[in-house]
């Protein structure tokens, strides 16, 4: 590591042997990636009413070349954390997970897996059962009432977004979706123009 290795207990006392632990552990992952910058581990007791003993918290951040790694276990209490050495361990093997996603990563052996097609309606005809979506690179899609999923041709408007699959040569006009979903409010696609 570029940096020494941080450790900080926060509402506990420090203790030799936790941190004889963490050293161990950072020590693993230094094998599993040896091109970690930086590494800082929280150690905090939890001192809030539980019903059985204190929590463990711990937060280990790993600084690789182009990003931070960052395990902060946030969710429902593990009362198993009721032993700072199991608190470690998941911690640890949560981190040690991420790493070797960064390295599969960086190695390129991580697929990346293309947004599916999509675009908005340019066109409706409500009567005649079908429409037309617009991509971002400018080519018009034909689809039909029975393509759009959920029933929901007759919530369709022009200017809605939505994710198609499509085929070509399947209707004199064009290309046609076979399926097409309308995108609610909370979707990720590249901004359309």
């Amino acid at each position: 590591m570029q940096k020494p290795l941080e450790i900080r207990f926060h509402q506990m006392e420090p203790s030799p042997a936790i941190e004889a632990r963490i050293r161990e552990k950072v020590a693993r992952l230094e094998k599993l990636y040896d091109r970690i910058v930086s590494c800082r581990v929280v150690v905090e007791k939890d001192h809030r009413n539980h019903r059985k003993g204190n929590l463990y918290r711990v937060r280990v951040d790993i600084g690789v070349p182009g990003r931070e790694l960052v395990v902060n276990r946030k969710g429902p209490k593990n009362h198993a954390h009721e032993d700072v050495y199991v608190a470690l361990r998941d911690a640890f093997n949560a981190a040690a997970r991420q790493l070797e996603d960064f390295a599969r990563e960086r190695r390129g052996q991580i697929k990346v897996h293309e947004a599916p097609p999509h675009g908005r309606i340019k066109l409706l005809n409500r009567e005649a059962g079908y429409g037309f979506i617009e991509t971002p690179d400018g080519q018009e899609i034909y689809f039909h009432r029975n393509a759009v999923v959920n029933d929901s041709f007759e919530r369709l408007a022009i200017g809605n977004e939505v994710r198609f699959v499509y085929a070509e040569g399947e209707s004199p006009h064009g290309p046609q979706a076979t399926t097409v979903h309308p995108l609610g409010k909370h979707h990720i696609v590249e901004p359309l123009p």
